[in-house]
Order: structure tokens, then C-alpha cells, then sequence
């Protein structure tokens, strides 16, 4: 945890001055309870009402210095957490950018969302209260214990017996809390995912008329958190009454020792007075400590998931001397590649598939769902890594290339339309944020998106809802290719991205592909047989291997798998084989 407060190092100045304007404070509190014992000795208990007014009012300009200093502290302790959220929470968020499919997967969605707010603002609450509380209970604290030992060294007995039990109570607090804020926290990444499940799938949810079990289910998440944390705060807020208990004790044995000596003449009453204001300080202070070590001991679980995210590297990064993919052929070559989501090779989704894929050609690939279609083309520009084999673009295996360059010359829309608040237009150009309003205009009638675009109010200026929501499914594919369109990349993925397209428009954007596209490498997965047939080559995926590789007619000839597809989509029609 020690190592993020060096995120408090480019803010100096006010993490220097909080502490500094506490300590300010601190000294004017403890000079209170010595001028009040001054009043009573010297000015109540002898008459002298000159010496009440006069120390009435360095009592009250100690006040109003001790008002600064709080204040200013308030204010800098402020500027200073604030400031250490913000760059933490920049730098775990560009982490996450860098992380690969495989690290999303294991650090779900609603683990990270958690990450990025809750636990930083517990980290910077626990900031300001370092600033401040931990600068002022425990100098407050051993202040106050000097003056009550300098006032009565025999009654200071009873704050050295006081405070170690204190400790003692706080020790078993902290120690038994700890793993309780952990268990917490792991309930709000459960609570978050599903609240983040719930708000993107609402509309399935209300076709399917699930509100009522999607009410059980989040409410389960919500008091499976909500007790973790009840048992988490019942401990925590055992201390207070063992404080009061220990102070209500300490004040009753110092008024009862105390006031033995009072009457005797041997302690003033002032000295008594102000004793007894000094133990509640020290009291106070050392348990002001102890919820800080509470707050500590949760900001600790905080820190480390944040620290988490922070030292997590993606597995997929470029080499120390990469290649630099300059100008792509667009040759694809696939050598025995399986893959799998996680470590375990028996549950690949791919196995032992080998093709080659010329420069300029366009190549088609067509399965049944779960064949392994999205995973395959999702290894060209290494979204993720293969298990074992190797893929080679223009004869270099893709993990010699430097990342950037690669993933450049390689336009991919992926199966899941994902688009962004703003602009129709800055959602075209989001690969190429300096492409001019010509080439956006260009990848959009290619993509026959153009037309759909100006009978829009706004045109290309007409402002998106969140995942594009103002759009249909057609007209969020449309978009997402021309997004790739635009890079006018070497080799071009479309993942079943004209699904929601009807069969002309898709037609015509299969002719404005083979334009655009001429001399470049295309990659196409399509579960419509008619969208596959003029390909050059085509490749029949079943159970995450390759059983068929060739042109329309010679797979219609030795293809069993896509003669079934061709029979089920095309009615009861004989196969052709002329």
C-alpha cells in the first residue's frame, strides 16, 4: 500500500501543508485546557475578573488560530486526496487498456468497475484522513499526555494503565475485521457485475418478462453485500462503547483520587479541571486512531486490488526488437494452431487447424455456433494468443510483430456491434481520428451506410446514445464496418457483421467490398450460405476443426457438412456441382 502514496508526490505542496496547518490546531487545543484552569485558579477562585477577561480572550484568539489552521488543513487535505484519486484512477484505467481478452475475462467487467470507483475513493478517503486525523489524534494525543503528567504526575498512573488496555481493545478489532472488509469487497464486484448484467441486457430481460427474477437476483447480490457489511461494521462499532466505558472509568477514578487532593488544598481545582480535559483528549485521540486503523485495515483490501490491476501484464505484448508491420501482402497462414480460453488444453476451442490464405484473396469461413469461427479470426491480430502453433502474416509469426503496427493494418468488426456516445462521424473515424469528412463519406456509402446517415436530422453529426441506442441493429453494422472501411487495412475481418442486414444492402456492400478491398486480403464469417458462395475460398468449421476447405462448387461436391447447410438454407434444392 506504501507504494501508491507516491502518487501523492506531484502534489507536495498541499499534502506538506495539511499536516503542517493540523499541527497549528493541535497546539492551540492543548493550550485550552491550561488557560481554563487559569481562569478558575488564578481568576474565579481569587476574584480577579481582569485576569478572567484577559485570559478569556487569549482563549478565544487561540480559537479562532486553531480555526485556521483546521480550516486550511480541511482545504489542502482535500486538494491533496483529491488529486491522488484522480491520478490513481488514470493510471489503473490505462492499465486496463493495455489488458489483453484473457486478462478481461479473469477480471470481470464489474470487478474492475468496482476497482475504479469504490476502491479508489476509499483509498483517498483514507488520504485526507491521514492528512488530518492522523496528524491530530496522535500528536493530540501525546500532548496531552505531557501536560497531564506535567500536572499530576500520581493521577497520570491512571492514563498508563488507560491507554495500553485501549490498545489491546484495538488490536483485537483491527486483527478480527480485516479479512471482514476483504469478503465485503469481493460481494460489491458480485453486486456490481450483476447490476452491470441487468443494465445492459434490461431490454431482453423485458421481452422475456424476467423482471421479477432479475429483481431476486440482484436483490440476493444486494443482502448477501449488505450482511457482509453489517458484520463487518458490528465490530467496528464496538469500540466507541469501550471507549466511553474506559473514559467514563478513568474520569470517575481521577475525580475520586483527584478530588481527594482537592479538598485537602494540595491540587487546585483548576489543575483538576483541566487534568480531566486532558485524559477525555487522550482518550479520544487514541481512539480516533483506532477507527483510522479501521479505515486503514479497509483501504488495505482496496490497495490491494487496486495493486492488482496495476501489476497485471497482458500476456500479449511485442517483442524486445518486433517487426514493424509497415505495408501488409496480407498473406494468413494458419501452422496447427489450437487454442483455448483457459489453461486447460482439453477444453480447446480449437484444434490442430492448418490453412493458408493467399494476399488478395477472400476467404469465408461458415460453422454452426460454437464451431469456433469468432475465436479463429480473433488470433490474426492477437486478441488473443494461441495455445500452441503459430500464425505467420506475410511469412513473420504474428507475435514478432510490434503490437501497434499490427493491429493498423488490420481492420476487424467484431460479432458484437459496439459503438460510442457522440457523433455518428467520430464513430466512423474512431480507428483514424484524422480521417477527413471525404473518407468518412467514402467507408459510409461503401458500407451503405450514407443514405441511412442524411435522412437523419443531424447527419453525420447526429449525436449517438449510449452503445449507439438511437440506431437500429442493421445500422450499427453498417456504421461498425465503415469503421473498419476507413483504415483501409491489408486484411479485413468481418465477424457475422451483416447479420442484422437484409439480403440487398448486403449484396451491396459485398460489391463496394470487392472494390475496395481488390488487391487486399478479406476475411468473412457469415452464417447465410449465399453470403459465402462467391468467395475464393471458403473454410467448414465443426467442433473447432477445419472439415472442409475449398471453393463453393468443390465443397458442394466433397463437403458433407456444407451440402447439410446448403439443404437447410436453400430448401430442398439438389446440390449443384456444374
Amino acid at each position: 500500500m506504501l507504494k501508491l502514496f507516491s502518487y501523492l508526490r506531484p502534489h507536495w505542496v498541499a499534502t506538506l501543508l495539511a499536516p503542517l496547518l493540523m499541527l497549528l490546531e493541535v497546539a492551540m487545543d492543548l493550550m485550552q485546557p491550561i488557560l481554563m484552569a487559569s481562569i478558575i485558579d488564578e481568576g474565579v477562585m481569587k476574584g480577579d475578573l481582569a485576569h478572567i477577561q484577559q485570559t478569556g480572550l487569549l482563549m478565544l484568539g487561540a480559537a479562532l488560530v486553531g480555526l485556521v489552521g483546521g480550516v486550511g488543513c480541511s482545504i489542502y487535505s482535500s486538494i491533496a486526496s483529491q488529486r491522488f484519486g484522480e491520478d490513481l484512477r488514470h493510471d489503473v484505467f490505462r492499465r486496463v487498456q493495455t489488458f489483453s481478452f484473457r486478462n478481461l475475462d479473469e477480471l470481470n467487467t464489474g470487478s474492475l468497475i468496482t476497482r475504479l470507483t469504490n476502491d479508489i475513493v476509499q483509498l483517498q478517503t483514507m488520504v485526507q484522513m491521514l492528512l488530518r486525523i492522523f496528524v491530530r489524534s496522535p500528536f493530540l494525543a501525546i500532548g496531552s499526555m505531557i501536560m497531564a503528567v506535567m500536572i499530576s504526575p500520581k493521577l497520570a498512573i491512571i492514563l498508563a494503565i488507560a491507554v495500553p488496555l485501549l490498545f489491546v481493545v484495538m488490536f483485537l478489532i483491527i486483527r478480527n475485521v480485516l479479512p471482514l472488509f476483504s469478503n465485503v469487497q469481493k460481494k460489491m464486484d458480485k453486486l456490481n457485475t450483476v447490476l452491470q448484467e441487468n443494465l445492459a441486457g434490461i431490454r431482453v430481460s423485458k421481452a422475456f418478462v424476467r423482471a421479477d427474477y432479475e429483481n431476486e437476483r440482484f436483490s440476493r447480490a444486494n443482502a448477501d453485500y449488505t450482511q457482509g457489511a453489517i458484520k463487518a461494521q458490528r465490530l467496528v462499532a464496538i469500540n466507541m462503547p469501550i471507549l466511553t466505558m474506559i473514559l467514563n472509568v478513568c474520569i470517575v477514578a481521577v475525580l475520586w483520587l483527584g478530588g481527594k487532593d482537592a479538598i485537602d488544598g494540595s491540587f487546585e481545582v483548576g489543575s483538576l479541571v483541566a487534568f480531566i480535559n486532558y485524559v477525555t483528549q487522550v482518550l479520544f485521540s487514541v481512539s480516533s486512531v483506532a477507527m483510522l486503523l479501521v479505515r486503514v485495515s479497509s483501504a488495505k483490501v482496496s490497495a490491494d486490488r487496486i495493486q492488482e490491476v496495476l501489476h497485471t501484464e497482458s500476456e500479449i505484448q511485442s517483442q524486445a526488437n518486433p517487426v514493424r508491420a509497415v505495408h501488409h501482402q496480407g498473406e494468413v497462414v494458419f501452422e496447427n494452431v489450437t487454442f483455448a480460453y483457459g489453461s486447460d488444453a482439453k477444453g480447446a476451442v480449437l484444434r490442430d487447424v492448418s490453412f493458408s490464405v493467399k494476399p488478395g484473396q477472400n476467404v469465408a469461413i461458415i460453422g454452426a455456433t460454437g464451431s469456433g469461427k469468432s475465436s479463429l479470426v480473433g488470433l490474426i491480430p492477437r486478441l488473443y494468443d494461441t495455445t500452441s502453433g503459430r500464425i505467420l502474416i506475410d511469412g513473420s509469426d504474428v507475435r514478432e510483430y510490434e503490437l501497434q503496427s499490427l493491429r493498423e493494418k488490420i481492420g476487424i468488426v467484431l460479432q458484437e456491434t459496439i459503438l460510442f456516445t457522440g457523433s455518428i462521424r467520430d464513430n466512423i473515424r474512431y480507428g483514424k481520428p484524422d480521417a477527413s469528412d471525404e473518407e468518412v463519406m467514402a467507408a459510409a456509402q461503401a458500407a451503405q451506410a450514407h443514405d441511412f446517415i442524411m435522412a437523419m436530422p443531424d447527419g453525420y453529426d447526429t449525436q449517438l446514445g449510449q452503445r449507439g441506442i438511437n440506431l437500429s441493429g442493421g445500422q450499427k453494422q453498417r456504421i461498425s464496418i465503415a469503421r473498419a472501411l476507413i483504415l483501409q487495412p491489408s486484411i479485413l475481418i468481418l465477424d457475422d457483421s451483416t447479420s442484422a442486414i437484409d439480403m440487398g444492402t448486403e449484396s451491396r456492400i459485398q460489391g463496394a467490398l470487392a472494390r475496395l478491398m481488390h488487391g487486399r486480403t478479406s476475411i468473412l464469417i457469415a452464417q447465410r450460405i449465399s453470403s459465402v458462395m462467391d468467395a475464393d475460398k471458403i473454410l467448414v468449421l465443426e467442433d473447432g476443426r477445419v472439415v472442409g476447405e475449398g471453393t463453393h462448387h468443390e465443397l458442394l461436391a466433397s463437403c458433407e457438412l456444407y451440402q447439410d447447410i446448403y439443404r437447410s438454407q436453400l430448401g430442398g434444392e439438389e446440390p449443384s456441382y456444374g
